[in-house]
């Protein structure tokens, strides 16, 4: 392992329960489990080139696979020569050491470049399932992302022969330094709307004849028949509410929901916004049905929602057969795209699944009842225009520029003073205006509400919003403003039925339900209720990216001085605290590392 070691054996309070703080050497006696590598290049995406940051040179990335009950240790070196990066690791949270969050400003400091930084990952028991891994620093998640999966160690509750992983992304033609420069000037800059919505790279956008790349042709999806597949939905856009239908296949059966099991949800399409993951259950069409279609492919057809630009693009369903004597070869030599569309897809978005998604089980996690919610904090987020157009949330907009050093390492430099005053925040709509951070006590229940107010100009946006940390129940959403009393009354309905509960997610859509209206009005909630357990600092906001830079972030505090930094006591911390610190290596420096799940 190492020839450096320094051990402590006191228990540290903390819910992922490592029994010791390790300090060791990484120099060439360790390696980690695997690496990514930040580069920026000029890259292909549909069909036009753009300057990119990439991780191990391809975007998306490669698909990492991690093991429940399992540390995997990922480095992640930055050889972009003038970026700094993070990685955070989108739905494992609270599975990561305190400083591996990847949100700078938050719980770690960038990597430099020329650096490299040592996640370490350790998903629970129970945690299988469809997360992803993606860039925090400005605009670069766009490309710098790609799939992870965690598999079970345990037989899983559905079967099926295959997984296949279907990873969604947007795709401008302007490069992330234009797109982040816009966004922040005075006179304000839009970024646009999404020049293609991308499946595993691909746009769908043109074909055979006409394609210069096949990064602007359908992406092919290979089955056979009378097969199970788990197709694992990767929502990675930036902006795109992604509504997708595969022609002549609706039987599309929902087991997850942001790598959260859940009981069997039917649908006939799908539904996919930034930052969220559904797999599905897809049985595939016997020969004898094929053979009566006198058909092998099949077009997979998504579109975008809620945007002023309608932006489509296909994929292809192609069978592979050779039954019973029947043998048709595949014709997708040559791509023609379809002359109207195969499928007409929904244009409401509101109600996709709304109070459906339920829990496989839940006597590991059970759902607070409403009497033991501590207190509800209703987020408003409007649009301030003042020549720059910023987003705020009750009043505060996110500015790293505000935040000179992340909030974790104030918390281990300045101890109880760091952290938001509690009371300062309960008289101020949640929080506080000296730390600009939102507080809660170790062993509250809060539900959180987020409302939806179209500002100055009238016009309602739709927001994806995300935890980390520990997941949420997602208690629904809906028109209008927050009415606790009725949303209860319905959740305890809809328990007395049938036992449903709601499900566990960490990233939830806030609707609009009407495009303009009187200005400054709010209308259209989404609520959470979260049991706040895991000291340390954690993020939410909105996952449009565009939005996330323009100020729609809010960091939450969790716990006091003492519970946070208990998790990682000095000496075993002093090299997360500083910008280049010892815990990040380079060419010449082997990092002094924390073993923190030992």
């Amino acid at each position: 392992m190492s020839l450096f070691v320094i051990a402590a054996s006191a228990l540290l309070a903390v819910w992922s329960s490592p029994a010791t703080a390790e300090l060791v050497r990484h120099d060439k006696s360790w390696s980690p489990d695997t690496a990514l590598y930040a580069t920026a290049a000029n890259i292909t995406i549909d069909c036009q080139s753009r300057y990119s940051v990439l991780l191990n040179g391809t975007s998306p990335g490669p698909a990492l696979y991690l093991e429940e009950g399992k540390t995997t240790w990922i480095r992640v070196y930055n050889e972009i020569p003038d970026q700094n990066i993070t990685v955070h690791w989108h739905g494992l949270t609270a599975r990561v050491a305190p400083y591996s969050d990847g949100t700078p400003q938050a719980s770690q400091w960038p990597i430099a470049p020329g650096h490299f930084f040592d996640y370490e990952i350790h998903p629970e028991v129970g945690e299988a399932g469809t997360y992803f891994y993606h860039s925090h620093v400005g605009f670069q998640t766009i490309t710098a992302a790609g799939p992870l999966i965690v598999n079970s160690c345990e037989p899983e509750p559905y079967q099926y022969d295959e997984d296949i992983i279907l990873f969604q992304q947007d795709y401008y033609n302007k490069t992330d330094a234009t797109i982040e420069k816009g966004l922040i000037a005075n006179p304000f800059v839009w970024s646009g709307e999404t020049n293609a919505i991308l499946l595993n790279g691909q746009s769908g956008k043109a074909q055979t004849d006409n394609a210069t790349d096949p990064s602007c042709l359908p992406h092919i999806i290979k089955v056979e028949p009378e097969r199970t597949y788990r197709l694992r939905f990767i929502g990675q856009q930036v902006i795109s509410l992604v509504t997708l239908g595969i022609e002549g296949h609706d039987n599309l059966t929902i087991i997850e929901a942001d790598g959260s099991t859940t009981k069997k949800a039917h649908t006939g399409h799908l539904q996919v916004a930034p930052g969220q993951r559904f797999s599905v259950l897809f049985k595939t069409k016997s020969a004898e049905e094929l053979k009566k279609s006198n058909r092998t492919d099949f077009w997979i057809q998504y579109e975008n929602r809620d945007r002023p630009a309608n932006v489509s693009g296909y994929a292809l369903l192609s069978y592979h057969t050779a039954v019973g004597g029947y043998n048709q070869s595949n014709s997708t030599s040559t791509i023609v795209l379809p002359e109207t569309k195969p499928i007409t897809l929904p244009q409401d978005v509101a109600n996709w699944l709304e109070y459906s998604l339920t829990p496989y089980e839940t006597t590991s996690n059970p759902f607070p009842p409403a009497s033991a919610v501590n207190r509800t904090v209703v987020i408003t987020v409007q649009q301030k225009v003042n020549g720059t157009t910023e987003w705020a949330q009750n009043g505060n907009i996110w500015k790293e520029s505000n935040i000179t050093y992340p909030y974790l390492t104030e918390i281990y430099k300045r101890g109880q003073e760091a952290i938001p005053n509690y009371e300062a925040a309960i008289a101020n709509y949640g929080w506080d205006p000296k730390t600009l951070a939102y507080p809660a006590k170790i062993g509250e229940i809060i539900d959180i509400v987020w409302e939806n107010n179209n500002g100055p100009s009238g016009g309602w946006d739709i927001h994806p919003f995300h935890a980390h940390g520990r997941h949420f129940w997602d208690l629904g959403s809906g028109n209008g403003t927050y009415n606790a009393t009725a949303n209860n009354a319905k959740l305890d309905k809809l328990y007395q039925e049938d036992g449903w509960t709601p499900a566990v997610r960490d990233t939830t859509m806030q609707y609009r339900y009407a495009e303009k209206g009187v200005p400054n009005t709010t209308a259209g909630w989404r609520a959470w209720r979260v049991n706040v357990s895991e000291p340390g600092v954690w993020m939410m906001h909105c996952h449009i990216i565009a939005h996330m830079i323009m100020g729609m972030q809010t960091a939450w505090v969790f716990g006091d001085e003492a519970q946070i930094t208990s998790k990682v006591p000095q000496p075993y911390v002093a090299g997360y605290l500083d910008f280049g610190g010892s815990a990040y290596g380079n060419a010449s420096y082997d990092p002094l590392v924390n073993h923190y799940f030992g």
